[in-house]
């Protein structure tokens, strides 16, 4: 069940980007940290690409197909996560455009952004938690071996975000890492 292990790591990944974030909508708010554009841009990137690219295809052409074969008590759940990868695009589709609208319209227009990427980061959060909760122990019960095979295969083909199917992912969580202010990250 390497995939598993795949998911575990892609979730953690994607949870350490959404909690930088919300470290910095707190510093700025708070008056600590003035809004750094380029940083939140390569945030957003990051939850924008690897979910939508790498993460949520593999789920729904592979674990969800075999999950929806083998496990029928799973089907409304998986209904509920394929919907839920839909809205996330639309979701990071309007913290994009938040974005570019509070660095126009600059100081007056925070609390609109933080209130749309709060709700961003509360609906990924929720996702994240019905697949590692609900989902996975599901299918670690309803699959047998020879789906787990075929999943595996998917899955390492198409690794973890950590560094990318050529590296792409990893050099942008390496630049927000570097950016994230401590105890998030290794910036000032």
């Amino acid at each position: 069940m390497r995939s598993i292990d795949i998911i575990h790591a892609e979730h953690r990944a994607c949870g350490a980007v959404l909690q930088a974030l919300g470290f910095m909508l707190d510093g700025i708010r708070d008056g600590k940290y003035k809004p750094d554009f380029e940083l939140l841009a390569a945030m957003i990137e990051y939850i924008t690409e690897v979910p939508d690219k790498l993460h949520h295809p593999k789920e729904d052409e592979y674990l969800f197909v075999k999950i929806r074969q083998r496990v029928p008590q799973a089907i409304a759940l998986l209904d509920k996560l394929i919907a839920d990868h839909a809205e996330g695009a639309r979701r990071t589709h309007a913290l994009r455009d938040a974005l570019v609208a509070y660095e126009a319209s600059g100081d007056t227009y925070f609390s609109t952004f933080e209130s749309i990427a709060r709700t961003y980061i509360k609906f990924s959060w929720n996702h994240i938690a019905l697949e590692e909760r609900e989902l996975l122990p599901m299918a670690e019960k309803g699959l047998n071996p020879s789906d787990w095979a075929d999943i595996d295969e998917a899955f390492e083909a198409n690794r973890d975000p950590w560094s990318g199917p050529t590296g792409e992912f990893q050099a942008l969580f390496s630049r927000i890492v570097s950016m994230v202010p401590a105890p998030y990250g290794l910036g000032s």
